[in-house]
């Protein structure tokens, strides 16, 4: 558990995963589907994941370059276990359903 929350812990890392679980998309596209989170963060955030091996980073030479984001096999083996917290916060979170990703309503 200390691994998973040494991961997991660190702010905005959980709502990267689940904007990712929508399907892949570039950094653009993510800034725009996490409100508040700053370009650094973000390339923070997606480095650390891919070197865990959650996150993949395709590119495509263009032009234009574009980069794309997706979860990898073991990323999308979390979607379980983040959809059961999702279902949890909003049975038991105040305003819960509110502020829950939509990739996260199942």
């Amino acid at each position: 558990m200390t691994r998973v929350f040494g991961v997991f812990g660190k702010r905005w890392t959980g709502l990267v995963v689940a904007a990712l679980m929508g399907g892949p998309g570039q950094f653009a596209v993510l800034r725009r589907s996490i409100p508040g989170i700053s370009e650094r963060m973000l390339s923070d955030r997606l480095s650390e994941l891919a070197a865990l091996e959650l996150v993949s980073r395709e590119v495509d030479p263009g032009p234009p370059l574009r980069v794309t984001y997706r979860l990898t096999a073991a990323g999308e083996d979390l979607r379980p276990a983040l959809v059961e917290l999702s279902r949890w916060a909003e049975e038991h979170l105040v305003n819960g359903a509110e502020q829950c990703p939509e990739a996260l309503r199942e």
